[in-house]
């Protein structure tokens, strides 16, 4: 039961993702299978869900790559969800794409991360390291990375967006010398903080995230997340917290965003869907002004929308001259 119901996460998230980027699909006709990858299984790391698959536009000069981290609250998913419209779309506009794998929150648990987040984030980061190091054989252009992804993979995304580079010039490795800085991000379905206190301030029945720091409960012998522990231990584990979430991070100098949710907000009140809610986005898009930093949301019936879709967000700021 507990494998069907992760299956059908997944499935749900990759589906929010591809309609959130803006293509159509037919909900009774099965999709097409994805794009057979430039490269596939590629190991950016030791670890085997350190692996990503790169998809390659042909060019006579470097080209701008989409960066994607599925979704799956970091317990599920995988790189090929939702490739086989989003490669097309990117390929059209002569952007490549990478998509990756990383551990998820039992996977880091096992390799002993505190908080298991971090293994998922840093997977992230190392993988786009990775990517960059890589630049010059794929025909890339670092400066032109963005970042993109639904649910957790939103988060990341937002993650890398927010967080200070995690370039390490000394280092004996090569790639960990390569920058973890984005051109953009844009994302569906963000959950913009990790802070518990935040969460139910801004939506009253918020149930996520105290999986990311292995914060759980015995539930029918198995374990399950456990909001209300996560609550009562936040002040023990606020750096962590604050470490973790892309609210928490923002500042002047960091890339524009974009975020798309499927319902309007509203703040304080109990919401359908608290995992997804755009109450995430209005809170973090008021927290981005403030700091100068540009942020575009989109919901039904948004004020000041600029662009309709994830995908026309991308390529409109991947291929700026």
């Amino acid at each position: 039961m507990k494998r069907i119901f992760i299956l059908m996460f997944a499935t749900s998230m990759a589906l929010i993702s591809v309609a959130s980027h803006g293509i159509a699909q037919d909900k009774k006709t099965p999709p097409e299978p994805p794009p057979t990858p430039t490269e596939a299984e590629v190991a950016y790391g030791s670890h085997p869900k350190q692996v990503l698959s790169f998809w390659k536009v042909e060019s006579e000069k470097p080209t701008p790559l989409l960066f994607f981290i599925h979704g799956g609250g970091w317990q599920a998913g995988n790189r090929m969800g939702g490739m086989n419209s989003l490669v097309p779309a990117m390929h059209k506009a002569g952007i490549s794409v990478v998509s990756i794998e990383y551990r998820f929150i039992e996977e880091a648990m096992a390799d002993k991360v505190e908080p298991p987040v971090k293994g998922c984030l840093y997977d992230a980061a190392r993988a786009l390291q990775f990517v960059r190091s890589k630049a010059t054989e794929w025909n890339i252009d670092k400066t032109r990375i963005a970042a993109s992804g639904g649910s957790a993979g939103a988060c990341s995304s937002l993650w890398l967006a927010f967080h200070d580079d995690l370039a390490d010039p000394n280092s004996s490795d090569p790639i960990s010398h390569e920058s973890t800085r984005l051109l953009c991000a844009a994302v569906n379905g963000a959950q913009t903080t990790l802070d518990p206190q935040q969460m139910k301030e801004w939506a009253p029945n918020s149930n996520y995230g105290s999986h990311a720091f292995g914060i759980f409960k015995e539930v029918n012998g198995k374990k399950a997340r456990d909001f209300d522990a996560f609550l009562a231990r936040r002040e023990e584990i606020l750096p962590w917290i604050q470490e973790y979430s892309p609210y928490a991070l923002v500042t002047p100098d960091d890339p524009p965003v974009y975020l798309h949710y499927t319902a309007p907000p509203a703040l304080g009140q109990e919401q359908k869907d608290p995992t997804h809610t755009s109450n995430f986005g209005v809170k973090l898009q008021e927290h981005c002004l403030s700091a100068k930093v540009d942020c575009e949301l989109n919901y039904p019936d948004a004020p000041d929308v600029k662009h309709k879709t994830v995908n026309e967000y991308l390529i409109d700021k991947l291929t700026a001259k």
